[in-house]
């Protein structure tokens, strides 16, 4: 359509497109937590119970950049 191969869509809609959404979700969770008046420890397990998933998934992209280059 415009002139982009599937390969640079597909980078594209990762890269972005999961980043967004990864920092949507770093808004609800700190939301939740404002919303609970949970407190600084209580924000601290709310986000390590909850976004420690996306912590490992931008790790493994930073650690393929550093083996790439």
């Amino acid at each position: 359509m415009w002139d982009f191969t599937e390969a640079q869509f597909a980078w594209f809609g990762l890269t972005f497109g999961v980043s967004a959404f990864m920092l949507y979700m770093l808004f609800i969770v700190l939301q939740l937590a404002w919303e609970s008046k949970a407190g600084k420890f209580g924000t601290f397990v709310i986000f390590l119970g909850l976004a420690f998933g996306m912590l490992g998934f931008v790790t493994k992209g930073v650690i393929q950049w550093v083996i790439d280059n």
